[in-house]
């Protein structure tokens, strides 16, 4: 159980919003925070790979080229 404050204008727009689309109120608002919380999560491993990028590591197009047969 959650239980959230909001706008009453918010409430009525939300409301609108998920009939309009054929969902309950309960249902659009677990899909809309299922969809947050995964979005904060891949921002957060984003966020994570660039503080852990290392450019010495890049392997240029010609080198992988080469590695993958390719090389002209």
């Amino acid at each position: 159980m959650l239980a959230i404050n909001l706008e009453p204008e918010l409430v009525k727009q939300f409301a609108l919003l998920a009939k309009r689309n054929g969902h309950t109120v309960d249902d659009l608002a677990h899909k809309a925070i299922v969809r947050m919380m995964e979005d904060l999560e891949d921002l957060a491993a984003a966020e994570d790979a660039m503080r852990n990028y290392d450019p010495s590591n890049n392997t240029s197009l010609e080198e992988m080229r080469r590695e993958l047969g390719l090389a002209d």
